[in-house]
């Protein structure tokens, strides 16, 4: 599958559909009740549908302003789609099997469940730090002010993927040593820096883009998103602060 807007629509439909599970899932925690937090709940089904859906639309469309040739693009969104859907599957089945998904040895098939996450989670830091680099190394195109969104957004994003890596490194650790209940609550600190400084690759360049509407000028334009990239770093270092005095 070569064709850049088949692949563009394919991986927009799947983010939507992933979209929907979070929704979904929303509905039956409603419905279900029980916890919010800890090891086994709905909240996981439900933040990881909408945070893998609205990750992958975003980097759909986000990386269409990169110099990158469509045939390299298409293959890397192809990939990143897929370990999308393993990764929010794998979570929502262990959710409705009422156990943890992650850092959970319990049993064999909780293993290799758990595994499979590590693994789609490699796999995913991966792929996004190439478009890191792709943005840094050619300039992206687009309206006044998306280049910088755009390297502004996969440099924050980039913390993303350093803490979520730490929270896993951190539980695994504890898993093998015996400590499975503190990893189950190890990742607490980092999850509000994760959470922060994930979607910036999407807040950011959609700023960019709604000015791009507006009758302001480039120069106003740039310097607006300099500013709301200053504020979303100020969030992410406030965030890193906490989860360093909390860790």
């Amino acid at each position: 599958m070569e064709n850049p807007r088949v692949v563009d629509r394919l991986c927009q439909t799947t983010g939507l559909l992933l979209v929907l599970s979070g929704l979904v899932h929303l509905v039956v925690f409603a419905v279900d009740g029980g916890p919010w937090d800890g090891p086994v709940f709905w909240r996981k089904p439900v933040t990881f549908g909408l945070s893998f859906g609205l990750t992958l639309i975003a980097l759909t469309w986000v990386t269409s302003y990169l110099r990158l040739s469509p045939r390299l693009r298409s293959v890397l969104l192809l990939v990143f789609a897929a370990d999308c859907v393993v990764e929010v599957g794998g979570i929502t089945l262990q959710a409705w099997r009422r156990v943890p998904s992650h850092l959970n040895m319990e049993t064999p098939f909780d293993t290799a469940v758990s595994m499979t996450l590590a693994v789609g989670g490699g796999v995913l830091v991966a792929l996004l730090t190439v478009f890191a680099v792709v943005s840094f190394r050619h300039r992206p195109a687009g309206p006044a002010g998306m280049p910088l969104a755009i390297r502004s957004g996969f440099a924050i994003l980039l913390v993303a993927l350093a803490s979520g890596a730490a929270m896993i490194a951190r539980g695994v650790v504890l898993t093998r040593t015996g400590h499975q209940e503190a990893a189950y609550h190890s990742t607490a600190p980092l999850k509000p820096l994760h959470g922060v400084s994930l979607h910036a690759v999407l807040v950011l360049p959609a700023l960019a883009w709604l000015l791009s509407r507006s009758p302001w000028s480039e120069r106003t334009r740039r310097r607006i998103v300099a500013a709301a990239v200053g504020c979303y770093a100020a969030a992410v270092v406030g965030a890193g602060v906490w989860a360093v005095l909390t860790y």
